[in-house]
This record gives structure tokens, sequence and C-alpha cells, in this order.
């Protein structure tokens, strides 16, 4: 019994314990632990090597400060540069404007003959800028004045023959009286008379209607010269000689309107959009410094003309009106101009002659 029992046994087969499902979690767990360990470890060598660059970024040390420091305190110098003078100074874009400014056209058809202006050109008050075909308007007031001449000889034709019957009829009132003229001469002579000066006045009429036609006739005459109603600059020619000039629209044809535009330099101002919720900060007088973008070291002293009592809905914005000091032939209508807005009592620019 006890041999074959040694037999059965010798026959079994010893497990380790390794093998056993509950041995895999003790297998993994400390590569896994160690793994951790490594990965927080560098973590935090990282986050220490980036935070020192930041906190003296933040914080300069007592030494002296970093590149990146210095680098910030340049770019820091030079916003303060280009900032306006009074921290509480108003901003404003607009543009220059002339407050004179017209599109020369003609009041009659006609073709151009001849055009005497060119862009830049300054002209005078009254200057011929233009000349149309008058052929046929000087023969209409030539006429005229040919009705008036006849108009007056008839006149003065009725205006005789008014004075003979008048004497007439003072030489048939003496006769008549003592006797020597009868009822009926008397009677004829003052009917001569009467219709006379019924004449005279119908002339007389004539005479003033044809005067007022021949002068009709000139000022026609002239409106073929086109002449400048005030003085400034040519900035536009929109005609050529040989060209059709109406003062009607034709509608897409080929007929113009326009001759030149003329802009008075002296009406130069500047108009800028101001936020509704800073416009309470302006007033009329309010100093401003002007720069054009085309001369931006030019500082342009000036004033506030007017604030625009209205307001656009879209924009949120008012209109404010802005006059110059200084009058110069670079500042041109429609550029581009920053206004700031100097608070009461603050000095304007030193300097308002671009360098």
């Amino acid at each position: 019994m006890d041999d074959r029992t040694r037999s059965l046994r010798s026959l079994t087969i010893e497990r380790s314990p390794s093998t056993g499902p509950s041995s895999r979690p003790q297998r993994w767990l400390l590569p896994a632990i160690g793994g951790l360990i490594v990965l927080v470890a560098l973590g935090g060598g990282a986050v220490l090597w980036l935070g020192g660059p930041i906190q003296s970024a933040q914080t300069p040390s007592v030494e002296g400060p970093s590149p990146q420091v210095v680098r910030s305190d340049n770019a820091l110098q030079k916003s303060v540069a280009l900032a306006p003078s009074s921290t509480s100074s108003l901003i404003a874009s607009g543009y220059v404007v002339a407050r004179r400014k017209a599109t020369i056209a003609a009041e009659v058809t006609g073709k151009v003959v001849d055009l005497l202006v060119d862009e830049g050109m300054v002209v005078q008050a009254g200057q011929v800028l233009a000349r149309l075909d008058d052929v046929l308007a000087d023969k209409d007031y030539a006429l005229a004045q040919a009705r008036a001449e006849a108009s007056e000889a008839a006149m003065a034709a009725i205006a005789a023959d008014l004075a003979d019957a008048e004497r007439i009829l003072n030489r048939t009132q003496t006769l008549s009286g003592k006797n020597y003229a009868t009822e009926a001469d008397l009677t004829k002579s003052q009917a001569r008379a009467g219709v006379l000066r019924a004449q005279l006045h119908q002339a007389e009429a004539q005479l003033a209607a044809a005067r007022l036609e021949a002068q009709r006739s000139g000022e026609v005459l002239g409106k073929h010269r086109i002449r400048a109603p005030f003085a400034g600059v040519v900035v536009d020619r929109s005609a050529q000689p040989g060209e059709m000039i109406s003062p009607l629209s034709a509608g897409g044809g080929f007929t113009r309107t326009g001759i030149c535009t003329i802009v008075d330099m002296d009406s130069i101002e500047i108009e800028v959009d101001v936020n509704e919720a800073s416009i309470g900060r302006l007033h009329a007088g309010t100093r401003v410094e002007a720069v054009l973008d085309a001369y931006p070291d030019w500082r342009i002293p000036g004033a506030v003309i007017a604030i625009v009592p209205t307001a656009n809905r879209e924009k949120a914005t008012v209109k404010v009106r802005v006059g110059m000091d200084v009058k110069d032939a670079r500042i041109l209508p429609d550029m581009a101009i920053k206004v700031t807005f100097l608070e009461d009592g603050a000095p304007a620019a030193a300097r308002s002659d671009p360098p």
C-alpha cells in the first residue's frame, strides 16, 4: 500500500504559485509605478525650467533684466512715444473738405469752341473758362437790336406827327374862338391829336419791349462765355473742345453738363466723425492738433468750428467741423487726416510747419 501511494504521488504535477491569475497584477505593478514616478519627475523638471523665464519676465530680478525684459521695455517706450501727449485726449479720423466747391456748367446748350482752363490752374472770379458756339445767338442779338432801333424810329415819327397835330389843334381852337373856324374843324383837330397820342404810347411800349428783347438776347449771348463764379483752383476738367454742353442731362447720351470743377482753397476745413459717447467733451473753440497721413511729422493746429446737430444712427457718430490755423497749398481736399482734440488749457503743437 505504501509503495502504491508513493507511485501515485510521483505521477502528480506540481504547479508554481506564480502561474495563477492572482499573480499577474503583482508582475506589472512595479514597472507601472516606476514609470509613473519617472514621468512625474520629468514634468516637474520641465515646469521648473519653463517657470524661471516667465517669472523673470513678470518680476525682473534686482541684478538686471533679462534680454526679453529689455525688448519689452523698448516696445513700451515706443508705444508711449506714439501715444498722444495727453492720456485723456480724444482722437478721431476724417477728411479734408472744401466748403466752397462747384462744378461749372453752361446755362445754354451749345458746342464747346474753346476751353481756356486746365487742372491746377488758379482762376479769378468772372474769368472766362470756356466759350461756346455763339453764331446764332449773335444773330439773334443783332436782330433784336435792329427791332429796337426800328421801334425807336417809329416812335419818333409818331411824336413828330403828334407835335404837328397839337399845333393845328391850338390854331383851330384860336380861330374857333374868333368864329373863323367851324366846330367840325375843331373836332377833327382834337380827334387827330388824340389818335396820335395813343399811337405814341403804343410806340413807346413797343420800344420798351424791343429794348428788353435786345437785352435778353445780349444776356443769352453772354451765357455762351462760361465764367468762374468765384476765385479758386481748377481740380477737374470734364469737357473738351468740340463736345456738346447742356444744362440738362442727356440721359446716357454724349452731351455733357459740366465744364470743370473749381475749389476755393480758402474754405478748406476738416470733417471728422466723433463717437456720440464722447461728443459731450467737445464744444466750439476746442483746440486740436491735426496730422495728415501724407505728412505724418507735420502737426497743424486748429480749433473746432461747430458740432453738426445731428447724429448718424448706423455709426453712432456725430460730425464735427474743424478749422485749421494754417492755410497751405499742400493741404488738398479729400486727404485723410487724424485729429487729436486737446483738453482745455492744453498747449498746442509748438511746430506747425513740416520739417
